[in-house]
């Protein structure tokens, strides 16, 4: 038996009604699908009962990879890379109006996450994502304006994704079981945005004013911007703190960040 790695953040998904929950958030049939750590093939199985058009697999660990091309050898719709997520660029391996899928490792899954936030070609050309995220992580990720969990990761992911669905998983669903609950996020790109040249800008921004989060931003906002740029800001209160400001205000920073 192949044991979890804690290094790679493993945990084997073994209840088969959440796998199917999970499938069942979008048609696979003749869809281009790619999957993120499948591990031991577990929700693979089941996409490939549901007869996708094509599957990607992007596995890191070397035995499941090995494993995985024994056990696909002969399906010639299935590509199988095994490649380190984080250091891999997959985004030439989506195919228009892909679906992607991924357990993530909880470890990195905010790092996933954000790198297919800032895929180059936008709209890209996946149509949803279904991924699962440590609870905690999940709800810094959807966080709402005005709420405990709205943050830098919220805003960020806000600008290109929305959220349509989601639901939370038991730790007894895994093996071994993890200390804490999980959730899976259905999101789907945002077809428009604003007038953002680079996502990395946003970034950017957002950085530097939560960079201490409980301070008005007048401070760290006077390290980008001189008296005049800062005029330019419409209704800015620059005794707010980063938590004070909606999504749409720091669209609007970046903006005028991306001008000078």
């Amino acid at each position: 038996m192949n044991y979890p790695k804690k290094s790679l953040g493993q945990n084997y998904l073994i209840d088969k009604n959440i796998i199917k929950k999970i499938i069942n958030f979008r048609e696979i049939f003749d869809k281009h699908i790619l999957e993120i750590g499948p591990g031991k093939g577990a929700l693979t199985e089941e996409i490939l009962k549901k007869k996708p058009k094509s599957l990607t697999l992007i596995e890191k660990d070397n035995l499941f990879s090995r494993e995985l091309k024994a056990k696909y050898q002969n399906q010639k719709k299935i590509r199988i890379y095994n490649k380190d997520i984080l250091k891999f660029n997959f985004e030439e391996k989506v195919k228009n109006n892909s679906i992607i899928f991924g357990n993530l490792p909880y470890n990195i899954s905010s790092q996933i996450l954000a790198k297919i936030i800032k895929f180059k070609k936008y709209p890209p050309r996946y149509v949803a994502l279904i991924l699962m995220f440590q609870k905690e992580m999940a709800e810094r990720i959807i966080g709402k304006y005005n709420t405990s969990k709205y943050g830098r990761l919220s805003i960020l992911t806000n600008y290109r994704l929305k959220l349509l669905s989601k639901f939370n998983v038991s730790p007894n669903c895994f093996f071994p079981k993890p200390k804490i609950d999980s959730t899976v996020l259905y999101l789907a790109p945002i077809k428009k945005v604003s007038k953002i040249k680079k996502i990395e800008n946003l970034e950017k921004v957002t950085n530097i004013l939560f960079s201490n989060k409980r301070k008005m931003i007048n401070k760290n906002l006077r390290k980008i911007f001189n008296k005049k740029q800062l005029d330019s800001i419409k209704d800015l209160d620059l005794k707010a703190r980063p938590t004070d400001l909606r999504p749409e205000k720091y669209y609007e920073i970046t903006e005028i960040f991306e001008k000078i």
